[in-house]
């Protein structure tokens, strides 16, 4: 699904213009992304869990030449989907 069918699919679903679904997504993208920026939990109940995990530097390969490089510490988003969101997709 791309952002125009999910803009169409929430205009429709909510009876609401897309434009005004278009802002209500933006807006709702830009609170979760600052919202994990601030390094906190984002819970949607029956969708799942937003969390930011630190990794650890750590050595790697360059697959073409072999060379061991090192890969740096970096933080990453991961979900979790909830049990209702599992169980839907079954």
């Amino acid at each position: 699904m791309t952002k125009a069918e999910l803009v169409s699919a929430v205009a429709k679903g909510a009876g609401i213009t897309k434009k005004q679904a278009d802002a209500a997504l933006k807006s709702a993208i830009s609170a979760i992304a600052g919202s994990l920026k601030k390094g906190e939990r984002v819970a949607i109940p029956g969708f799942g869990i937003f969390t930011v995990r630190k990794r650890a530097a750590r050595k790697g390969r360059n697959p073409r030449t072999g060379a061991v490089i090192n890969i740096p510490a970096r933080k990453v988003v991961t979900f979790r989907p909830a049990k209702d969101l599992r169980e839907s997709i079954k």
